[in-house]
Order: structure tokens, then C-alpha cells, then sequence
């Protein structure tokens, strides 16, 4: 089964707009490799955690920062399909 990705945001926060973004640019590069993608608006101020099959990749707080979009495609790309080349988002080889 395909795996699914929660992004879990706060609401009080203004959030929504930044985690329906991210969700839609995750759709639209793992298309073939997730099931969907779900956004769960957090009870705790502050929260922004993205989770794949309740896996979390992503919590702001430990990360002292909001995702880069690129980044997030790798840290998906790793879990749900590792040998997938992501042109120009994927990490640079030095």
C-alpha cells in the first residue's frame, strides 16, 4: 500500500495556506508513489510536523525553521522511493 503523508499545522498560526501548498507540491512530484495527502490542523500552537505513514520527517521545532520545499522532496524521496532522481531538487553531488 502506498504510504500517506500528514502535514500536521497550526491553525492559529496562519498555516493553513503554507501546509495546503506543501501538500500540493508534494502531490504533484510523488504522484505515482503516495496514496494522498492529509492536513491536520494541530490543537497545539506552533506545530508544524510532517509525517509519512505516522514516520516523522519534519518538525519545525527541531528544525528551527519551516522546510524548504527541496528539502522536503528529499526527505520524502528517501522514505517513499529512494532511487528516484528529482532533477533539479535533488541533492547536490559533490
Amino acid at each position: 500500500m502506498k504510504p500517506t503523508i500528514n502535514i500536521e499545522y497550526c491553525p492559529k498560526c496562519g498555516w493553513m495556506l503554507r501546509a495546503a501548498y506543501t501538500a500540493q507540491e508534494l502531490l504533484t512530484t510523488f504522484s505515482d508513489d503516495v496514496y494522498g495527502v492529509l492536513l491536520q490542523p494541530s490543537e497545539i500552537s506552533g506545530t508544524y510536523i510532517i509525517r509519512v505513514n505516522e514516520v516523522e520527517i519534519f518538525d519545525r521545532r527541531v528544525a528551527g525553521h519551516f522546510p524548504e520545499i527541496k528539502e522536503l522532496k528529499q526527505l520524502l524521496r528517501d522514505v517513499v522511493n529512494p532511487a528516484r532522481n528529482l532533477g533539479h531538487s535533488d541533492k547536490k553531488q559533490t
